[in-house]
């Protein structure tokens, strides 16, 4: 495992992923989803306390879901059952990781934080070059993004019990075995002492 980096709070950014009732509710057991906003709230304290750029990605459709081609299954099933609707409950990011005016939420509608969003703009535009990631769940959202951001060339972190994902085994094997491959996993505290440093 590749030893944690110092982060640089000015050209880092937090990106908090998916953090939505849909999941944490439906997706997740409440014991681990509990466990994961915990920790993703603890680095978000961390990046305000330096003022470094967080970016809260979200799932979100338009009234119609026009986004949704019917070639997508999962995005299809996610229209069906109504658990993505526009404006409801499930699409607000957890109360305890609200965003602050300052922090831009970038709306997806797709699994990946870049596939078709401003993301990488919004990190150019500020001269990001590391990006410290959770997320839920694991096998989606932060495999996803991880893969894309490493092939833009950034320095990545992931915070391991910054995500999970519904099947502990499987998280386990991203982070162990895909995820250190591309990026250097540590725990939140790790994190946040690195930031702080």
């Amino acid at each position: 495992m590749t030893p944690l980096p110092s982060i640089d709070p000015k050209t880092s950014a937090l990106l908090l992923m998916d953090f939505q009732g849909f999941l944490l509710d439906n997706f997740l057991a409440p014991e681990a989803a509990a466990d994961v906003v915990d920790n993703a709230s603890t680095l978000l304290n961390a990046s305000r306390a330096v003022n470094m750029l967080t970016i809260h990605i979200t799932v979100a459709f338009r009234t119609g879901y026009p986004e949704i081609s019917s070639r997508n299954s999962l995005f299809s099933q996610l229209k069906e059952s109504g658990l993505v609707a526009p404006d409801s409950d499930g699409v607000k990011i957890h109360k305890n990781l609200t965003p602050r005016a300052s922090e831009p939420i970038v709306a997806k509608h797709r699994i990946g934080a870049f596939t078709g969003t401003d993301l990488e703009q919004l990190l150019r535009a500020q001269r990001i070059e590391t990006l410290v990631l959770a997320g839920v769940t694991t096998s989606g959202v932060v495999l996803t993004t991880v893969r894309q951001a490493f092939d833009l060339d950034y320095n990545l972190v992931v915070a391991s019990d910054g995500c999970t994902d519904p099947d502990e085994p499987v998280h386990a094997l991203l982070v162990e075995k895909v995820l250190s491959q591309h990026a250097t996993i540590a725990s939140t505290n790790e994190i946040e002492k690195a930031i702080q440093s």
